[in-house]
């Protein structure tokens, strides 16, 4: 199973600084559609991500209509993530697909209305306290990718740490 990372016009580089190391960590696929907030050699999103760039698979795209063209919500695993999303992320079925999409939208607006709209049935929220705006956006997205991950029983992904040696 492949997983994608799809930012939509991010505008906080910390963010996505953030979320590319999720995503190197999981190995994740990042695609991140323009216009974004910041530039990729931004101090803070280099910082955030740690030394992690060279290990991130990472694609651009100049808009979300582009990103679209190259993977077809009808022929790929798509999920909208959205405070307004019709099922709750956990109770989705991710094992069984070949490649997942993950969407999230920009941390001030999420997903524009127009593609909630047209993609209801494929919209996915984490469940919170009414009132409440939002999560921040990466950690919404180490969420969703953890429950992939587990759903597919961490496949590729080393369970035990062996990065230090304790004996």
């Amino acid at each position: 199973m492949k997983l994608h990372v799809v930012l939509v016009e991010p505008e906080i580089p910390q963010n996505t600084g953030n979320i590319a190391r999720t995503c190197a960590a999981t190995g994740a696929k990042l695609h991140l559609v323009r216009p974004l907030g910041f530039s990729l050699e931004d101090k803070y999103v280099k910082r955030a991500g740690l030394d992690y760039w060279d290990k991130l698979e990472i694609e651009e795209h100049d808009s979300f209509n582009k990103f679209l063209e190259k993977y077809p919500p009808e022929n790929n695993a798509m999920f909208f993530v959205t405070t307004k999303g019709k099922q709750v992320y956990s109770k989705e079925q991710y094992a069984n697909a070949t490649e997942i999409f993950v969407v999230f939208g920009k941390e001030t607006k999420g997903l524009p209305e127009n593609i909630l709209k047209k993609y209801i049935e494929k919209t996915i929220r984490i469940p919170m306290k009414p009132n409440l705006r939002s999560l921040n956006l990466s950690n919404s997205v180490a969420i969703v990718v953890y429950e992939v991950l587990r759903q597919t029983n961490f496949q590729e992904l080393d369970e035990i740490s062996t990065y230090f040696d304790i004996n």
